[in-house]
């Protein structure tokens, strides 16, 4: 049973996450000079030497094998370690190309795409209040797509993908960290073989073409990578999951005000509506997730 010191550090350890996260776009804006394929590139690289080397560290060199050694993990950490790369990727790119706020969407309506794929291959049950907060979600896509005339494919893009991403990992049932480290291996070699071809082909220029600061930060990238996700994995183990599941909204929270109010990004009434149709529909969700979470009883911590 946690203290309640545990629970105030998860706690905070889980906003300082969600806040980083939410950071992330003025980060990616600093690289906006270096093409996005070579900033996830770069950030697979780093932050596998990172995690790996940190697990080494703490495990030994018997963490590869252990976690290789759960039910179908080899095959489905390489599924996930790819949706988590196009994730990145599309993620520098849009940022980069100026769709913040369309890319906050995404993150928004992922707990709803994650309901929605719960029910498709998990034969999760969803009650009526659910179903009315995913249907508000999905007339807010429907009128964003009628009033552009396309889908916010963007925004549908992140969610989906991070999505498949967290319904892989909830099948394989890893820890994060170990996760994020077998991923990286996975992801390592290709990612370090393409570096490399851009770098003797005149497509990159790390190590002189971009410039020192540049490259320290496509370096740090790789900490950025890993230390907010390490964080959440050790909030919930500390804090209540329906307490950081609704923290979780502080990141595309952060990433939509940056959009509107430092990158001057358009956000009209017509884009306003098809977002307050969301933002109700998450509103109902969190409202009813928190509401079921207090009506059950407090399980007896073991002996």
């Amino acid at each position: 049973m946690n203290s309640g010191h545990d629970t105030r550090n998860g706690l905070w350890i889980a906003a300082a996450s969600f806040v980083l996260w939410g950071l992330m776009p003025l980060y990616w804006h600093l690289l906006k000079n270096v093409p996005s394929l070579q900033i996830v590139l770069h950030r697979i690289v780093w932050s596998a030497l990172l995690v790996a080397g940190w697990l080494g560290w703490k495990q030994g060199r018997g963490w590869l094998k252990a976690t290789l050694a759960r039910p179908r993990a080899a095959w489905m950490l390489a599924l996930s370690g790819v949706l988590i790369a196009f994730n990145w990727g599309l993620y520098i790119w849009a940022v980069n190309a100026g769709h913040v706020v369309e890319s906050s969407l995404g993150y928004f309506i992922n707990p709803l795409i994650s309901v929605v794929l719960g029910v498709v291959f998990l034969h999760e049950r969803l009650n009526r209040v659910q179903w009315l907060s995913v249907s508000i979600a999905a007339t807010g896509v429907a009128w964003l797509t009628w009033q552009y005339g396309q889908p916010p494919w963007i925004a549908l893009g992140l969610a989906l993908s991070f999505g498949l991403y967290g319904l892989i990992r909830k099948l394989v049932a890893v820890d994060a960290v170990s996760g994020l480290a077998i991923e990286g291996v996975y992801l390592f070699l290709p990612a370090l073989a393409l570096l490399l071809w851009s770098e003797t082909h005149g497509g990159g220029g790390f190590g002189g073409g971009y410039g020192l600061v540049a490259d320290a930060l496509l370096i740090f990238a790789g900490v950025l990578t890993a230390l907010p996700l390490i964080g959440f994995a050790y909030a919930v183990r500390r804090a209540p999951l329906s307490v950081v599941g609704l923290m979780q909204y502080i990141a595309p929270t952060i990433q939509f005000l940056l959009g509107v109010l430092f990158f001057n990004e358009a956000f009209d009434r017509d884009r306003a509506t098809g977002f307050v149709f969301i933002w109700i529909a998450l509103a109902i969700f969190a409202g009813e997730g928190l509401w079921r979470a207090r009506r059950q009883p407090a399980v007896p911590a073991a002996a």
